[in-house]
């Protein structure tokens, strides 16, 4: 048993991984900020510490007593007026917490980073995240990265969305040709990873790549959704240069969906081999089609 310290706790991954780790008979410890305390609500008997991870003083008291440490923090999304950017939330967030850990002489490090994070990356976002493993790989803890494709479950911002339009619109928009390919996983598969992780020294120091056992295109991810719904997609493709054109110009409105660098991510394919992740911790992969069942039909 450990006393485990999450960040990212009150998110829709870290919520996953923080019911793993109680399954599995750890304390956890959740960092919250000031006024995100109901966001735990339904996680059980979890310890409470208010902090900030761009608020490094916040971060030393509360790991104290700590064995471990699972940092979970990221956005998908710039909001550069509430001052939520990748390089405070990815670079300097991840620094402030290896630091704080180094500090309370808390070893073991477990990072979630993103599938497509490489030296050379054209979005920001897999930029940012390549520099924040740069720091847990030069932090001298004992440490283990996580590069997840598109995580789905109950309460996601992908299936939940996609199943939303499937139901709702007679016809739905897909950005370019929608043959990208990426590998969705299920949601308990990585928070148990994460769980088991802490008690394999053979993880140490090692970067997992995370995905489902099958890779699919955006267009059959809807056929997918809709054979499950019982609903015939029809979809309209909207062509790359007019999404780039439009993006460009009302990326910066909040309702607007997009950004120029999501669209740069969504031409490329976001897939791996799985194999050695599920090998590692004894992971029985969960298939796409049956993860859709157990999230739609419920």
């Amino acid at each position: 048993m450990h006393r485990v310290f999450v960040t990212g706790a009150t998110g829709f991954v870290g919520r996953g991984v923080v019911q793993a780790l109680r399954a599995d008979g750890h304390i956890v410890r959740c960092l919250v900020r000031r006024g995100s305390e109901p966001l735990l609500r339904g996680l059980g008997a979890v310890e409470r510490v208010e902090g900030d991870v761009l608020i490094r003083g916040t971060l030393d008291v509360a790991m104290a007593g700590c064995d471990a440490v699972i940092h979970l923090v990221g956005i998908i999304r710039e909001r550069p007026a509430l001052a939520a950017t990748f390089e405070r939330l990815h670079v300097d967030a991840t620094r402030n917490v290896l630091a704080a850990a180094s500090g309370a002489g808390v070893r073991r490090v477990l990072h979630m980073s993103a599938l497509g994070t490489r030296p050379g990356a054209r979005a920001r976002y897999h930029q940012t995240k390549w520099r924040a493993e740069e720091a847990v790989r030069s932090s001298g803890l004992d440490w283990t990265i996580f590069r997840p494709s598109i995580i789905y479950g109950h309460g996601d911002g992908f299936v939940t969305v996609l199943g939303r339009m499937v139901r709702r619109l007679p016809i739905v928009p897909v950005i370019g040709s929608g043959t990208a390919r990426l590998q969705p996983v299920w949601l308990p598969t990585v928070a148990e990873g994460f769980a088991r992780a802490l008690d394999r020294p053979a993880a140490v120091g090692h970067a997992y790549e995370v995905g489902g056992p099958e890779a699919y295109t955006l267009n059959e991810v809807l056929d997918l959704i809709g054979a499950v719904l019982k609903r015939r997609v029809r979809r309209a493709h909207v062509p790359l240069g007019l999404a780039r054109r439009l993006t460009g110009v009302l990326q910066s409105v909040p309702f607007y969906p997009l950004t120029t660098d999501q669209l740069r991510m969504l031409e490329e394919d976001n897939v791996c081999d799985p194999k050695p992740f599920h090998h590692a911790f004894d992971l029985e992969p969960v298939s796409f089609p049956t993860g859709l069942e157990r999230m739609l039909l419920a």
